[in-house]
Formats: structure tokens, sequence, C-alpha cells
């Protein structure tokens, strides 16, 4: 399945309270079950006004999908085409 990180904007993102954040995964896997199995949350990263969340999917619709029955803000979808990392200078 193709790679996929979705921008989030959420004022005070940063400022969330453990408990929110519980709360925010707790719906997201919620919906995830419904959605079934072409649809996986990896990681989130969580700054001052964002949320930037790493998923995997079938296509990017399953990701407008999650974030409408979530009541998650989409605000842009990019395809990841590589992943580097310090070991990729090693050639």
């Amino acid at each position: 399945m193709p790679k996929y990180i979705i921008e989030r904007t959420l004022p005070g993102a940063g400022r969330l309270s453990p408990a929110d954040l519980r709360g925010i995964a707790q719906k997201s896997v919620s919906v995830l079950r419904e959605l079934g199995t072409d649809i996986q949350w990896l990681e989130s990263f969580v700054v001052e006004d964002k949320i930037y969340c790493v998923y995997n999917a079938k296509n990017p619709e399953l990701l407008a999908e999650h974030g409408r029955c979530g009541g998650f803000p989409v605000d842009r979808v990019s395809v990841v085409t590589a992943i580097i990392d310090p070991n990729t200078a090693e050639g």
C-alpha cells in the first residue's frame, strides 16, 4: 500500500494534554476499525498548530473518509515517494 503524509491544521495542537491526545487517538482507531484493512495509521507528529500523520492506505479517498468520519481536518494529503535517513548517506 502507498504511504501518505496528512497535514491537519489544529490550532493549539502542541498544547493539547495527554488526555486530549488519547481521545483523538481513540477516535481515530475507532474509525479505522470501521474502515477495514485498506488503511493503517502508523504515527503522528504534533507541532504548534498542526498534526502530521503517517498512514498506509489503498488510496487517498480512504484518508479523506477517515477524516470525515472522525471529524479530523484534512488540509493536505501527500504520497511519500521516497524515505531517507542517515543510512542513505552511506550509499
